[in-house]
């Protein structure tokens, strides 16, 4: 069964870094993409960024560019998130998702919380 498992979440202060990491289980994690999506309170869940596989396209929210960047190790099964300059906006639910043709998967969701 297929498991993706977050982990990395905290609290930072405003100006701050986390790196998220995925590990992902239980499927061929290389031949998929990967996207790490957040959800604020009260908000819809969104698209944070997204890496292909293969030639390892990367794509971002305009929220994140210039501060976040997403890659993936596929020896390891993992997708990381690094995440600078942190600010009270970027406070959410971060999930790791799984995505290529009819599969679709989602990890429990990590929280991070910026904040003085």
């Amino acid at each position: 069964q297929v498991q993706l498992v977050e982990s990395g979440g905290g609290l930072v202060q405003p100006g701050g870094s986390l790196r998220l990491s995925c590990a992902a289980s239980g499927i061929t994690f290389s031949m998929y993409a990967m996207g790490w999506y957040r959800q604020a309170p009260g908000k819809q869940r969104e698209l944070v960024a997204v890496v292909s596989s293969g030639v390892r396209t990367t794509n971002y929210a305009d929220s994140v560019k210039g501060r976040f960047t997403i890659s993936r190790d596929n020896a390891k099964n993992t997708v990381y998130l690094q995440m600078n300059s942190l600010n009270s906006e970027d406070t959410a639910v971060y999930y790791c998702n799984l995505k290529g043709g009819l599969v679709n998967y989602w990890g429990q969701g990590t929280q991070v919380t910026v904040s003085s």
